[in-house]
Formats: structure tokens, C-alpha cells, sequence
């Protein structure tokens, strides 16, 4: 469905550290990871960070907010631009969205496509891709998120998406 294209190989001794003390995951994850531990391993950080985008995404389908930002830097050092401006802070991220997308029929289906993923030192990777809403007006646009590994987890502490009427 995604493809994730790595530009830098990742270091061959990230591949052998769990993946839980690589990434975020929500309880759903750590769900499927107790009971199919299969499904939950993948073969790079980059793959790994595809997979939470895809669980943002459907977490935002069930209108979780609370989980689709579970991935974010619960910092205020985080930032997130979009229509020219930049907003600071976690929490200023999730009102953002909240008043935005106030009900299901705003929120619409989200998807992700064309994802990329790049290394950028051995904490930090970047990842751009494209969004799409669909919903009765349809948007969708491109963004770049930047991902840093924080206490052990790797989490976006800068997204920058872009939006377009379809």
C-alpha cells in the first residue's frame, strides 16, 4: 500500500534493537505485538515510522485525536507549520486540530501516500509524503515530518504539511 524509499541504509545494529524501544506505539500496537509478535517487527526505522503514520491515520478514522497525536513530541518545543504560519507546543498542535476538524464529517478519511523516508544522523530521520481527506470536500496536499529519537522512542518534533482542494 505505502512504500517506504530510504535514501541512506539504516545501521545494521538498529535492526537488532526491539522495536518498541525504537518507536512509539499505541496500545493497539502493543496489542498486536503480545499476540502476533511477527506483525509487529520491520526491517528498518524507516519502515517503523511508515508503520505509525498508519496507525495515525487510523486512529484519525475512528476520530481519536488524542491517539493520531501520540507520535508528536509532548513538548513545546514542537512545531507545526501550515498556511504560513507555525504553531509551538503540543497541546497548541491537538487545538489546532480540534478546531479545525470539529466532527467525523470534517475529519473525512484520511490517507497517506507516496512516503518516503530519509536518515539524517543516527537520531533523527525525515519522512515526506502525501495527505488526503476524503470527505465531501476533498483536500489533500504534501508534508514533511521530522522525527527525532527521545528517550529511547522515535517521535515528530517538526511536521510541515501543505494543502490543496482536489
Amino acid at each position: 500500500m505505502k512504500k517506504s524509499n530510504r535514501w541512506v541504509s539504516v545501521v545494521v545494529a538498529i535492526a537488532i534493537v526491539p522495536a518498541s524501544l525504537l518507536v512509539w506505539q499505541s496500545p493497539r500496537h502493543e496489542a498486536l505485538a503480545e499476540t502476533n509478535p511477527i506483525a509487529a517487527k520491520v526491517d528498518s526505522v524507516g519502515d517503523q515510522l511508515v508503520q505509525i503514520v498508519e496507525m495515525q491515520s487510523a486512529a484519525w478514522n475512528r476520530g481519536d485525536l488524542q491517539e493520531f497525536m501520540g507520535p508528536y513530541w509532548n513538548d513545546e518545543r514542537l512545531t507545526f507549520s501550515s498556511s504560513g504560519k507555525t504553531k509551538r507546543g503540543w497541546n497548541a498542535t491537538l487545538e489546532n486540530y480540534r478546531k479545525n476538524y470539529p466532527d467525523p464529517e470534517t475529519m473525512g478519511k484520511l490517507t497517506f501516500s507516496e512516503l518516503e523516508t530519509q536518515e539524517l544522523g543516527p537520531d533523527s530521520m525525515l519522512m515526506l509524503g502525501n495527505w488526503k481527506l476524503d470527505r465531501k470536500e476533498p483536500v489533500g496536499g504534501n508534508f514533511s515530518l521530522v522525527w527525532k529519537r527521545i528517550d529511547g522512542k522515535w517521535l515528530i518534533v517538526h511536521d510541515h504539511s501543505s494543502a490543496i482542494k482536489l
